[in-house]
Parts: structure tokens; sequence; C-alpha cells
């Protein structure tokens, strides 16, 4: 959420960071509300000010031995009644401006930070690093005509349960994904991360405050009967985990792994990836998520990116790491890098974890803080990043790892966990 103080003191910076972004946008409505409320809130000081100064008065009479019932008393009582009736209605219209400007406020995207990518789109993104050798034969098949032949899943029976774009894992798929669930967790947790297993149901304010809502609401599945709603993503609960506290400075940067099924509508991209793992409305998600000190969160970003890509090295994936320009940057994120993994079967690189400091952003729209030197409340910062995204795993495993005969070979790491080398025909 963006800061109020912005709209009234440099509004120049917002409208700078939002075009960056692609977007034109007239703040001058907010403006309004924003002048309104400070014309309000020092007519209700002046007032407030007003009807304390009676009841001091008041306070003082009585003790100087004038009658409670006297006439003067009744008067001075009856004149600070009708002040706090003023005050009552300011109150009021403060509360249904600042429910406008904060509904407005809301839908505005996280300002990229200084020096950033600047850009329109995809095209327009930076790659910074790679890691691995991509293979390249032409006789590479796609990971979903591999899972046919190996009966791995099975979508039309899917389809019959739910809807399209869901899957139904079998045998050796469904053993892999839980083998890679595992290995994910415990190499986080090696490296410092709590684990954390929250509800795969959120709430409304879950959801406003990591930046979900209002702007998104068409993504996500809603419960009809409740205010909850299937998690996009465990970044949601995560982000709630501490929402209205004030975390000591001393315990930051506090780390969270989360495995958690996510559910995503993926409005307007029928047509896209029908096949296959990776655009599905239910998929396994293992996510990392980070609360730090503002002055840190600059290297917070370098290193939850690389611990991310420590799963694709373990996993012997190539990849390569994508910094995202303005105009490409995800709702609340103000810096982001995507890791891409490389599918030989589709010959491309794909995303497969998203990696990003939020800065205040989500902090400011769920009331989380720390203390600075002086003692003073400050918002902190967050950071997210798949850790990794568990089905476009598994495509890379089965792409990267096809063999001759129409088997699978299985990463190293892995084999402790799936207790064997290889996917094989049945």
């Amino acid at each position: 959420m963006i800061d109020q103080r912005l709209l009234r003191n440099n509004p120049a910076l917002i409208l700078e960071g939002l075009k960056s972004r692609g977007m034109s946008i007239d703040l001058s409505p907010l403006q309004k509300y924003c002048k309104d409320l400070k014309d309000l809130e020092e007519k209700r000081n002046i007032l407030q000010a007003q009807s304390n100064s009676i009841g001091r008065e008041v306070g003082q009479k009585i003790k100087q031995g004038l009658d409670q019932s006297s006439k003067e008393i009744s008067n001075l009582r009856s004149k600070g009644n009708q002040l706090k009736k003023q005050v009552g209605v300011i109150e009021e219209e403060e509360k249904l401006i600042t429910k406008k400007l904060n509904d407005q406020i809301l839908c505005l995207p996280n300002l990229p930070e200084k020096d950033s990518l600047i850009g329109k789109n995809e095209k327009d993104n930076k790659e910074i690093r790679r890691w691995g050798e991509p293979c390249s034969k032409n006789n590479h098949k796609e990971h979903w005509e591999i899972a046919n032949k190996l009966n791995l899943w099975d979508s039309e029976k899917s389809s019959l349960i739910a809807k399209s774009r869901f899957v139904t894992l079998f045998n050796q798929a469904a053993k892999l994904e839980r083998s890679l669930i595992n290995f994910m967790l415990d190499l986080h947790v090696k490296k410092g991360y709590l684990e954390v297993l929250p509800p795969a149901l959120v709430n409304t304010a879950s959801l406003t405050g990591s930046g979900q809502l209002p702007k998104f609401a068409e993504e996500s599945f809603r419960c009809a009967d409740d205010d909850l709603w299937l998690t996009p993503t465990a970044e949601v609960p995560l982000t709630s985990l501490h929402r209205g506290e004030i975390i000591p400075h001393n315990l930051l940067p506090l780390k969270y792994v989360a495995y958690s099924p996510c559910f995503r509508r993926e409005a307007g991209s029928y047509g896209r990836d029908t096949r296959g793992l990776i655009r599905l409305h239910q998929f396994n998600k293992v996510e990392l998520y980070w609360f730090s000190n503002p002055e840190n969160s600059e290297e917070a970003l370098e290193q939850i990116t690389s611990d991310a890509e420590s799963v694709l090295q373990e996993l012997e994936l190539p990849y390569r790491v994508i910094q995202l320009c303005t105009g490409d940057l995800g709702f609340s994120a103000q810096k982001t890098y995507d890791l891409e993994v490389w599918l030989p079967g589709a010959n491309a690189f794909r995303e497969i974890s998203s990696c990003s400091n939020c800065g205040d952003f989500q902090a400011r729209r769920s009331s989380i803080r720390t203390k600075d030197k002086n003692k003073k409340n400050i918002l902190l910062h967050t950071l997210n990043g798949s850790g990794l995204a568990i089905g476009r795993t598994m495509a890379a495993i089965l792409e990267n790892g096809q063999q001759s005969d129409g088997s699978i070979n299985l990463p190293k790491a892995l084999i402790p966990y799936f207790g064997s080398n290889k996917l094989k025909t049945e």
C-alpha cells in the first residue's frame, strides 16, 4: 500500500513510479481526499480542544463551590455536549472519506525501487546469469508426452471430478510430487528457515494484506457462504502470520518456508499451456518468506533468490536468472528476479520461481512493524520467493532426464526421497 504522506507531500514521485509501470493515473481525487481529511482533522482538533477546555472549567468551578445544578454549569455542559456532537459528525465524515481513499489506494501497485530496470514488458527484462548447460536435442519430448507414455497422470478423469486444468497424479508421479516437496522443505530448513504448514483457506483481510485483493478478486476461488478464499500462494497466509504485530528488531529477519496447495482461476489465460503441468487451477508449491529490517532488504532479496536457485542446482536443472523491468513487475513487488528453468522438450526457458522484495508495501497493508534504533515504530520489509513450484519442477525433471529407452533419470539429490534413480515404463 502506497504511503498516504506521498500523496500529500510528493505526488510527483507516485506519478513517476506508476508511469514506469506503464500506468497513467489522475491523482487529483485522492489528493482532494487527503486535503479534506487534513481540514477535518484540524477542525476536530480545535473542537476537541474547546470541549476539553470547557470540561476543565466545569471542574474548576465545582471545586470552587459552585453548585453542579447551577445554570452556569448547565450552560457550560450544554455547550460541551454540542461540541462533542460536532466532533462526532466530523469523525463520521473522516471515516467515510478514509474508506473512499483507502479503497482507491489499495488498487494502486507498489512503486518500483530507485534505479529500477525501466521497461514496458517482458521483452525489456534483463538476463543476469545462467547456470548449467541446456540440452537441445531434436528428439526430446515435452513433459506431457512423457507423462502419457509412463501413465503418470490423467487430465480427462480430473475434468470429470472437477473441471479442465486439474490433474490427478498416479503411482510414480504422485510419489515424485511428494518426494520433491519433502526434498525442498528439508533443503530450506537446513538453510535456517522455519517450516510452517499454514491454512489453505484465507480470509479477505489476509488477501488484502498481501496485495491480492481488491485488484485480483477474479483470479481467486471464493467460498460462497463464508469469508474465505482458497489461497493462491502461501505468501498470503505467511504475510498475515504477523498481521497487526510489532516484531522486535533483534528477531529480524524471520525466515519461513511453507508447503501449500495453491489455487488460481488463471483468468485470461485460456488457450495457453492447456496440456501438462505448467498452468493449472491447483498446484503445489514451496514458498520462502522473509520479514526483514528495512536497511537489509536489498541483501535479503539476493539471499532468497540464491536459496531458490540452490534447489535447481541440487536437482541439476539448467536455469537462468532474469531481472524484471518496471512494466513486468507484480502488483506488490518493488524489485523481482525470476528463475527460468530449461525445458528441452519445449526448447525454451520457463518461469519456475519469482523472488520479490515488496519493501513496506505489504507491511503497511497488514500493519506489521518493528522498532528502529530509537525505539520508534516503523514498517518492516517483506520478501517472498517460490522455492519452488512443484509441478513445473516435475515437468523440468521429466524433460531433462528423459532417456532413449523411455525412462527418466532422476537427480541424485532425489534418490533418497524417491527410493530409485529413475522413473520406468510400466
